[in-house]
């Protein structure tokens, strides 16, 4: 059954993958009482099990880090996507607490069937306050379609996380910026809860 699902979604369309996955998670985050009332364990695994495996991680840290990611060692660079994971799982995990009955609208995809880059778009409608905009940057692998960018309200996550690791970077080298990110994740964690 797990080859099926593996080759369906290797063939999925990037929007109709974000669509599913989307979909999924806002129907878990409803119903879900760990995930309404902030604790952080429900949150990480409902990421873990529903978003991860569509993310390419591996891209997206190594983007945030920039040209410092070629100085990396093998092991500076899995605890840096480590670290890297678990900070964007506890940033967004603010909004996943606060869903109640948003729904979801995405834009037709202008793309041509060949490409192996796209951007999906899409806004998230609420019950009170102008919708959110959401773009997602996808890549085709062998695998199947991977997010490894996303943009809320105008801020590509890439970019607003790039200058604090390069700064991090230049005060403390590779092993600093994971020493500023495992304090970071520790800090979060020892929370147990989210801040809605």
């Amino acid at each position: 059954m797990l080859g099926f699902t593996a080759a369906a979604s290797a063939q999925e369309a990037p929007d109709a993958l974000v669509k599913r996955i989307s979909n999924d998670v806002l129907d878990t985050a409803k119903t879900d009482k760990g995930v309404q009332g902030g604790n952080l364990k429900s949150i990480t695994a409902l990421v873990e099990e529903k978003i991860i495996p569509y993310v390419d991680s591996e891209r997206m840290t190594a983007m945030a880090v920039g040209r410092h990611w070629r100085e990396a060692s093998d092991t500076q660079k899995q605890q840096l996507q480590t670290e890297f994971r678990s900070l964007l799982i506890s940033t967004y995990a603010g909004a996943l607490a606060q869903v109640r009955d948003q729904k979801i609208e995405f834009s037709p995809l202008r793309a041509s069937a060949t490409d192996t880059d796209v951007e999906v778009r899409s806004q998230v409608i609420q019950s009170r306050g102008d919708p959110i905009q959401m773009s997602y940057r996808m890549e085709k692998l062998p695998d199947g379609w991977k997010i490894y960018d996303v943009n809320v309200l105008g801020a590509w996550l890439i970019e607003t996380y790039k200058g604090t690791f390069s700064s991090e970077i230049e005060k403390g080298g590779i092993d600093g910026l994971i020493a500023t990110l495992q304090a970071k994740n520790k800090q979060l964690a020892a929370r147990g809860t989210v801040k809605k």
